[in-house]
């Protein structure tokens, strides 16, 4: 290989373009590799190091037969600095989502770029766009669109039943809020299930960080009898600060919900023990419903709370 196409290798980390080449060597050095089986083209005027092509299938794009780290800077360089990764490769970026073998990496780039899409390529255009803040950020040293927008842009592409997920994990993980993810819904005028969408959205500004507790805030937990409760409740306990699932204030009960998978382990259970008896000190009484019976028995579950909270407010 010429070693000066060698050099550009080593300095972009196996991708180079044809653009780059050009500017330190003739064209015929890009056949000359290609012929002697050195350097793949994946994408038009974009290549790989042979080396790093280690998935052979023949019935494969080549960009699905890379890294998917490698297909994923091949696809930006093809994108010539004016794209981003957006939606599923995005979603993926940012930690809520892994991308499965043989789904497309998806760039973002601004209408009337001229490229388009290409196998194992989702290219979309977008009016206005700009590889700067605040569409665009800089994340595991790739430009990636903002993980507001990221998360909407993947709720049509995600079977109904996997879409609450990520939306759900980036609250928790407080990579973003209820309230940032409404604001953008608001620059988004169609969207696939819109209507899920912002009751999804209604249900994590209320407090809700888990598909339970939103089943249970749907069917259990509001309507007649039932207080006002403060959802991920922030209290003292000398130097410790426990966050309650559900804090009915007057009546000093906290309701905890135990997922399916939840405090299987001895250990946790004992953790779980000891955060009640802490809480008990200052008068606040745990109740804990686990998921089979909130699924199986809400009447009844419904009907325990609302006793309970009842025999509480007697007290002063």
């Amino acid at each position: 290989m010429d070693p000066r196409l060698h050099a550009l290798l080593v300095r972009h980390d196996g991708v180079v373009t044809r653009r780059d080449v050009l500017q330190v060597a003739p064209a015929w050095t890009i056949q000359t590799a290609w012929r002697a089986g050195r350097l793949i083209p994946v994408l038009p005027g974009t290549y790989v190091d042979a080396a790093l092509v280690r998935n052979l299938d023949a019935d494969l794009p080549v960009l699905a037969r890379v890294e998917p780290e490698l297909a994923r800077r091949a696809a930006l360089a093809y994108g010539g600095g004016r794209a981003a990764l957006s939606r599923l490769t995005a979603l993926d970026v940012w930690g809520l989502r892994r991308q499965p073998p043989g789904e497309s990496v998806h760039l973002d780039l601004p209408t009337g770029s001229g490229l388009r899409n290409r196998p194992h390529l989702a290219v979309r255009h977008r009016a206005n766009f700009a590889i700067a803040p605040p569409q665009v950020v800089t994340r595991s040293g790739a430009p990636v669109t903002r993980l507001d927008r990221t998360l909407l842009d993947c709720w049509p592409l995600l079977q109904p039943v996997d879409r609450p997920g990520p939306l759900i994990r980036a609250v928790n993980d407080r990579l973003t809020t209820a309230q940032r993810l409404v604001a953008a819904l608001g620059e988004v005028p169609r969207i696939d299930d819109r209507l899920a969408l912002r009751r999804l959205l209604d249900r994590l500004a209320a407090g809700c960080r888990s598909p339970l507790e939103i089943w249970g805030h749907d069917h259990v937990f509001t309507g007649s009898g039932m207080p006002t409760f403060s959802r991920q409740a922030r209290v003292l306990v000398g130097a410790r600060t426990i966050y309650l699932d559900m804090f009915a204030e007057a009546e000093r009960v906290d309701i905890e919900l135990d997922g399916s998978t939840s405090h299987g382990d001895p250990a946790e259970r004992e953790i779980d023990l000891r955060r009640d008896a802490l809480l008990a000190t200052i008068g606040i009484l745990v109740v804990r419903f686990t998921h089979r019976r909130l699924i199986a028995d809400p009447v009844q579950v419904r009907r325990e709370t609302v006793a309970i909270l009842a025999t509480r407010s007697r007290f002063p």
